[in-house]
């Protein structure tokens, strides 16, 4: 029998698909995520199911759309009877760690998040470094190695600042400008080296996930990492005169304000104070490539690596003053929507691989279960990703969905938007009655000639037939995306 690869999932929140240098940042300082992406497979569009933390995190674990799942907004936990890929995997022998952010249930509380039958061994879960739960494994972390950072930012316990902390924030939080050796990231870092070294099972292939809350706001990072960083050569955000005027009427209330109005939004900064924002950005990616660049100099001592299906993603993108908005909500741009994906599997991903396909981010449960020898399970609705990383492309879907159902903080009215890529056209929909009590409007764009999405073509007289078009082609993508898992019964 071939042994059995194991699985290093590496994760990060937020990160946009166009910011390593692989990818088109030359600002960027990513020489070990390059490196991964010239071992393996980089997937140049990668989309998520949800602009949204945990209905994007439920569409990877359960392999479903999030009208699937259930999971359809932060505060929503996962629905009792989902299975989890890492279930399976626990139950195929795997042995199962996963080191920091989860998020497949509210965690607003002191308390961890709710734990589902995830087959983790291995569970060391903090939400986020302001997160002021009893359960944080990293301020466990942080209280034992470095007890005067630790004290000096959280002087007591009497006030549980959670994430609305670094929601108000706006370049940083005390935590976020800790030394390295401090921060969140660091603590990933160090406990995955763990895991891979010395607290796995020998006898057992192992699935670890390393989940960085990073490069999540508040935007900020220790101070060394920042140098690293030139602000001069990052372009400006992406947008032009008038932008909003052609859009849906939502879009200029999330530039006035972020998070349904909860967050400053881009009105509320200085262009200085962007342009800040955005270095912070590549410097908080600057320390998880340092970090990851330590997890595979571990893997690779081990003498594991080539026998390790290793990835890198994130779970959805960040809007970073493009469009004239921050932060995340009912907005499918690319920005928000399309996500870094790096595969590397000596044993079956070609190296230096480039795919131009739309793929999505419940292929990487079938992906993961494929490589694993497990069934792809009941519901799981994605598809492999592995020969076509070969080259193998015949017959391979050519759009991918999103879907935002009210998923960040709640508007009035609510919000629900469908987004579908397909080949290199794409199509929004802000839906209406019965749905929610918006107008009815739409986005359509040519990513061919206008990639960074400014030209909004939904009510433009000489693309009429092609949003006819890709309308149909949503409700059949729609359609294919229900569940169709219950059995016919019949008899005859």
């Amino acid at each position: 029998m071939t042994k059995r690869p194991n699985i290093l999932f590496i994760c990060t929140d937020q990160q946009r698909g166009d910011s390593l240098g692989c990818t088109g940042a030359t600002w960027a300082v990513t020489p070990n995520l390059d490196q991964l992406a010239r071992e393996g497979a980089l997937f140049e569009n990668c989309y998520v199911q949800n602009p949204v933390c945990s209905p994007s995190r439920a569409s990877l674990f359960t392999g479903k759309y999030p009208s699937n799942h259930g999971l359809y907004a932060n505060g929503v936990p996962l629905p009792e009877g989902q299975r989890l890929f890492t279930r399976t995997l626990a139950d195929a022998g795997y042995d199962c760690g996963m080191i920091g952010k989860q998020h497949l249930s509210p965690c607003d509380t002191w308390r961890t998040e709710p734990r589902h039958n995830d087959g983790y061994r291995v569970f060391e879960w903090a939400h986020g470094s302001n997160h002021r739960a009893l359960e944080n494994d990293y301020h466990r972390w942080l209280r034992k190695t470095h007890p005067d950072v630790y004290q000096g930012i959280f002087p007591d316990t009497g006030a549980n600042e959670n994430t609305e902390y670094s929601n108000r924030a706006r370049t940083g939080t005390p935590i976020d400008h800790v030394p390295a050796k401090a921060h969140y990231s660091h603590w990933v870092g160090e406990r995955a080296i763990d895991f891979i070294t010395h607290e796995r099972n020998d006898n057992e292939p192992f699935f670890l996930m390393a989940n960085f809350f990073d490069p999540h706001h508040s935007f900020g990072a220790p101070k060394e990492f920042r140098e690293m960083i030139n602000a001069e050569a990052i372009p400006a955000p992406v947008t032009k005169s008038g932008e909003l005027d052609e859009k849906p009427t939502p879009h200029r209330a999330y530039s006035e304000k972020s998070y349904s109005g909860t967050a400053p939004g881009f009105q509320d900064y200085s262009a200085a104070e962007i342009k800040e924002i955005r270095a912070q950005y590549w410097a908080m990616i600057a320390l998880i490539d340092h970090e990851v660049g330590r997890i595979l100099k571990a893997l690779k001592d081990s003498g594991e690596l080539d026998n390790t299906l290793v990835i890198f993603t994130s779970d959805h993108g960040e809007m970073l003053g493009n469009h004239r908005q921050l932060l995340k909500g009912p907005q499918l741009y690319d920005d928000l929507t399309r996500v870094p994906l790096i595969i590397r599997w000596a044993a079956a991903v070609p190296c230096g691989k480039r795919v131009p396909n739309p793929v999505q981010w419940i292929d990487l449960t079938a992906t993961i279960l494929d490589a694993s020898g497990c069934s792809p399970g009941v519901g799981v609705q994605g598809e492999t990703l592995i020969p076509l990383a070969s080259g193998q492309t015949e017959n391979f879907r050519p759009w991918a969905l999103s879907e935002y159902r009210y998923s960040g903080f709640a508007t009035d009215p609510l919000i629900m938007t469908t987004m579908l890529r397909y080949e290199d056209w794409k199509l929004i929909l802000w839906h209406g009655p019965p749905a929610c009590g918006n107008a009815r409007d739409g986005e359509m764009y040519d990513l061919t000639n206008d990639p960074d999405e400014l030209c909004n073509l939904f009510n433009s007289p000489d693309h009429i037939a092609m949003r006819h078009k890709m309308k149909w082609r949503m409700c059949d993508a729609m359609a294919e995306a229900e569940d169709k898992t219950r059995q016919d019964k019949r008899l005859w």
